[in-house]
């Protein structure tokens, strides 16, 4: 009777991994597991249902259902699958996918930039829960010649109705008489949280637009632009996040 499942070292060099031999190295040296079990015997195989990680990181098998998606999202669009009020919604975009995607957050509707959608809806729940502090990248055109004090005022809280929220990273790229730039990186996810903290702080925002959520950037896509990750960003974005 066959043995079910393909040689783990097969597996693992067709999905880019390295070398079948390098592969073998990997395995002997206690750097895989299958299943959250470290596997050592260079006989062992994998089904195309086994989830296997190399030095901690997952690695996508050519078989592996796993879809992820960046999508710029533009201005004016919802983040909803689709909308009983007729606005531009994100089903009209990531349709053609043709499965079922969960949106990772939300960006409101005045906000542009990167939304990532999966069909994991466990991937979805962890880059959305607050004990990961999965960190989000902003930046933000806001009225007004910004004051020298305001990026240590970020990072050290600002009072809003809900509470002290914080950035991360706070970096004024640019202040001019009229209009100021600004990058901003937080991990709190509360309801329009960058927008009430700026104008908070006296200068409201012009123009939004989320740039990184994790690993993964926004890069040069274009509004209403959309792209599966690759193997290496699904892998990096998933140890993020501790699968």
């Amino acid at each position: 009777m066959a043995q079910e499942g393909e040689r783990l070292q097969k597996v693992m060099a067709n999905a880019g991994v390295a070398s079948r031999r390098v592969c073998e190295k990997l395995i002997a040296s206690g750097r895989v597991k299958v299943n959250g079990t470290v596997v050592r015997e260079l006989g062992s195989r994998a089904l195309p249902t086994d989830i296997i990680h190399v030095d901690n990181r997952r690695i996508f098998t050519e078989n592996d259902e796993h879809l992820t998606v960046a999508f710029h999202k533009p201005e004016g669009v919802v983040s909803t699958m689709d909308d009983p009020e007729g606005r531009p919604a994100l089903g009209e975009y990531v349709g053609h996918y043709g499965q079922r995607l969960y949106h990772v957050g939300r960006l409101d509707i005045a906000t542009e930039g990167l939304l990532l959608l999966t069909n994991d809806g466990e991937l979805a729940h962890r880059l959305t829960h607050p004990s990961y502090e999965v960190q989000k990248t902003y930046v933000a055109t806001v009225k007004g010649k910004m004051h020298r004090g305001i990026p240590n005022l970020m990072r050290k809280g600002i009072e809003l109705e809900d509470g002290l929220a914080k950035a991360d990273k706070f970096i004024l790229m640019e202040s001019q008489d009229e209009l100021s730039l600004v990058q901003i990186t937080i991990h709190m996810g509360r309801n329009r949280i960058v927008r009430r903290m700026l104008e908070e702080a006296g200068y409201p925002v012009v123009r939004l637009v989320r740039t990184s959520v994790g690993p993964i950037d926004l890069g040069d896509m274009r509004p209403g632009k959309s792209r599966p990750l690759n193997s290496k960003e699904l892998a990096e974005l998933m140890h993020t996040v501790g699968l």
